[in-house]
């Protein structure tokens, strides 16, 4: 699968502690699942209702295959496939938009994913829980159940978002099953309420995570995760504004970052009120914070992906941090 453009490091390859290595096995790795915004690309008002001339990025998808396509956006989501000590390897996925299902029939059997051991959702928007539904498909089966009943799956979320979620899918909440209940063909879910509060930890299949609320316009929060102790992540998917407590929390000054994952939705800026950095914004949030890498993800069909990615390769170079757009399916092995 040829691709152009990715930093050292970043293109199917290793990110450690020393830098690039060579080999993935008993590594775990991140997997970008969809790396595009919440209309995900192409647009289909771009194909339906074309412009003049009409819009290349969206047009590309009629006749580039989505795997050979970096283009193809669906909604943003990062799997995580941590190898334990042990060598076990548990995969925890954030965030199940309204693409999951489309995501694991590309990317799970692409990359021989067998099932998600743990879901955090970084909010309640369509975009990141619209999924939830399809989340039965990605579950193991309790051995020797007579029902075929499911075993329940972890979900890490905000008090708020949990809410929501009982509004939108109230059969996914909680819910007690009688002695000789049929059993419903629906996900199972055992809900973990989590705080937007760096202080207040938690640990999801064995990996720990650090809540980073992040302003997803300015009265909205949202949550960016920092995990991994032997190469340090910062994902954050959904951003307007970092608060001071946040960005110092994820700068240079204090651990410097193996690895930032940042949202870029639009390439210019659209409105003051905007919910999403635009590209210029999320490039000087990158100087700000001064990770070793970054990876930009929630594009829209503004980016062309090999257009942007050298503009990029020319950034890096001025400003000594290896920045790429990143596209659904790359696979990053990662020393966590």
């Amino acid at each position: 699968m040829e691709r152009m453009g990715c930093p050292s490091g970043l293109e199917d390859g290793n990110l450690g502690e020393g830098g690039e290595g060579t080999t993935g096995v008993g590594l775990s790795s991140l997997i970008f699942l969809g790396t595009g915004c919440s209309n995900t690309v192409p647009n289909a008002r771009c194909l339906i209702q074309p412009s003049d001339p009409p819009c290349a990025v969206c047009c590309q998808s009629l006749y580039v295959p989505p795997e050979k396509n970096p283009n193809y956006r669906c909604n943003t989501s990062l799997l995580i496939d941590y190898c334990q000590d042990n060598g076990v390897h548990r995969y925890i996925i954030i965030d199940v938009g309204k693409t999951f299902r489309e995501q694991v029939l590309r990317w799970f059997t692409h990359h021989k994913i067998p099932q998600v051991d743990s879901i955090i959702l970084t909010h309640e928007h369509a975009d990141a829980i619209f999924g939830l539904d399809d989340v039965r498909i990605v579950q193991s089966f309790i051995p020797f159940s007579p029902s075929n009943d499911i075993d329940p799956t972890p979900v890490y979320a905000t008090k708020f978002t949990m809410d929501s979620i009982a509004i939108k899918f109230p059969y996914l909440m909680n819910k007690i099953w009688k002695e000789g209940q049929e059993v419903t063909p629906v996900a199972r879910l055992d809900w973990k309420v989590i705080e937007s509060d760096p202080d207040k930890t938690f640990t999801a299949s064995g990996l720990e995570f650090v809540p980073l609320p992040v302003l997803h316009g300015e009265d909205y929060v949202s949550l960016g995760f920092r995990f991994g102790q032997k190469s340090r992540v910062a994902y954050i998917s959904d951003v307007s504004r970092f608060p001071d407590s946040t960005e110092n929390l994820i700068s240079k000054s204090g651990e410097q970052l193996d690895l930032l994952i940042i949202d870029t939705n639009s390439l210019h800026k659209v409105s003051s009120r905007s919910t999403h950095l635009c590209f210029s914004e999320s490039l000087d949030a990158v100087k700000r914070i001064c990770p070793k890498q970054a990876l930009l993800i929630g594009m829209t069909h503004d980016y062309d992906h090999h257009k942007l990615n050298v503009l990029l390769a020319e950034w890096s170079i001025r400003e000594g941090i290896p920045v790429q757009l990143a596209y659904d399916g790359l696979r990053v092995f990662i020393d966590l």
